[in-house]
């Protein structure tokens, strides 16, 4: 795989996937127009417990992919609709379990992140609208990450852009013309996610054929064969360890930062919001590594394994020194699309210089990330994770007298340490991958 071939794959799937953060983008962006820097705290409160609730499941997308990228390489179409079924019945049942609890999740989240009682009213109407679409959007991590390990980017572009923008539009819509404040922003975000779900089958019924010239029964009684599904499971615990590591990072930055006040809350919302933006730019590279990865174990070609991990540097490093250098040349034309408050733009400049430096140390572990889990040997990746999160809790003790400086510079430690600790296990991927290639 050349220079070539490998933007083919990342920059569609860059496109698609820089359009999810939007929707916190833009529902920040919304929100901040208004009078109260409540309602952006309330809409980053809300967006935090969705956060939470999703990404604990976010391995759904991540190993749909990468098992799909492993099958795509088979000509046998059973083995690419199985990929697709296993998780599918896993998203749908967590989806569902979310809906029942909605009261006890919103009541324990809200104390645990101890805002306001001004902040909690907004993330409460946020919260109560756009819960119901916990089904749909855990069912749309699974169409994606099919969708992408099996390589039909255009698909994936489509329904990515199209459910974005859609989510947009409602959004200003429903907060700037209908006056909905912020339930308006959620229940935008809800039919979003319900048409991103329904398009997504519109998407599989011509991709994924096989799911409808079969009984549907027979294909659901293989996809709950417990052999596979153990497999499936065992790669998703390890997924599901890292991402419970995440979460504790960012809630903790949250919680701490609700700490210094509603404008610092504000501040660091906005700051994370761009930080976002800024991550997702490398899960599109990060996929396209997932894919190379994943085709080369099931084709067993050492050489195409060896180009992506060589990709992955190349393009994780100079994509990293891009994304800052751009930050550090606009970011005063940024924050002002963020909010209209001069004192909330102010404080959030003061913070600004640590989120210049999060594309450098980041960039490697972000986009690495996509080979471990294209070989679906993501036990490194939960070992990483953990060693960068003992970094980051230290740290977080440590820097307390810097207030919301030193949470930043614990953050970007945090950073630092999940690309330091990946790149140590990249020696052992390769004798892995040796080993499996010659059996």
């Amino acid at each position: 795989m050349q220079h070539k071939q490998y933007l083919a794959l990342a920059l569609p799937l860059t496109l698609s996937t820089i359009t999810t953060p939007l929707l916190g983008v833009v529902d920040t962006a919304v929100v901040g127009q208004l009078s109260d820097s409540s309602y952006i705290g309330g809409v980053a409160i809300g967006t935090i417990i969705f956060n939470t609730m999703y990404w604990l499941f976010g391995f759904l997308r991540v190993s749909t992919s990468g098992f799909a990228a492993q099958a795509s390489t088979s000509l046998d179409t059973e083995e690419h609709v199985m990929a697709l079924l296993r998780p599918f019945v896993v998203a749908f049942l967590v989806g569902l379990l979310f809906v029942l609890i909605q009261q006890p999740i919103l009541h324990y989240s809200l104390s645990f992140l101890g805002a306001s009682d001004a902040v909690n009213v907004s993330a409460s109407a946020y919260f109560s609208i756009r819960i119901w679409g916990a089904p749909f959007a855990l069912a749309n991590y699974v169409i994606l990450g099919w969708l992408i390990g099996m390589s039909y980017i255009k698909a994936t572009l489509i329904l990515q852009i199209s459910t974005n923008v859609l989510n947009i539009l409602l959004c200003i819509l429903a907060v700037h013309v209908w006056d909905w404040g912020v339930a308006g922003v959620g229940a935008s975000t809800l039919i979003a996610e319900v048409f991103s779900c329904v398009f997504g089958f519109v998407l599989l019924r011509k991709y994924a054929g096989s799911i409808w010239q079969q009984p549907f029964i027979q294909l659901l009684k293989r996809a709950l064969d417990p052999k596979p599904m153990w497999q499936m499971m065992k790669v998703n615990r390890d997924l599901f360890i890292r991402t419970i590591c995440l979460l504790v990072v960012f809630n903790l930055f949250t919680a701490n930062g609700a700490a210094f006040g509603e404008d610092v809350l504000a501040a660091n919302a906005i700051l994370i919001q761009i930080h976002y933006m800024m991550a997702y730019f490398f899960d599109g590279f990060a996929n396209a590594s997932s894919i190379a990865a994943g085709r080369a174990l099931g084709e067993r070609n050492e050489k195409l394994f060896s180009q992506s991990l060589r990709l992955s540097f190349q393009w994780g490093l100079g994509i990293g020194i891009t994304l800052a250098l751009v930050f550090l040349a606009g970011k005063q034309w940024i924050y002002p699309l963020f909010s209209d408050q001069q004192h909330i733009i102010d404080l959030t400049s003061t913070y600004a210089n640590w989120l210049v430096l999060f594309p450098l140390v980041a960039s490697l572990g972000l986009v690495y990330y996509g080979v471990f889990t294209g070989m679906t040997e993501v036990r490194f990746v939960r070992n990483s994770m953990i060693l960068a999160v003992l970094l980051y809790l230290a740290a977080l003790f440590s820097l307390q007298p810097l207030g919301n400086h030193g949470l930043w510079l614990a953050f970007l430690l945090f950073s630092l340490g999940r690309s330091v600790f990946l790149i140590l296990y990249v020696p052992k991927l390769r004798r892995l991958f040796k080993q499996t290639a010659a059996a």
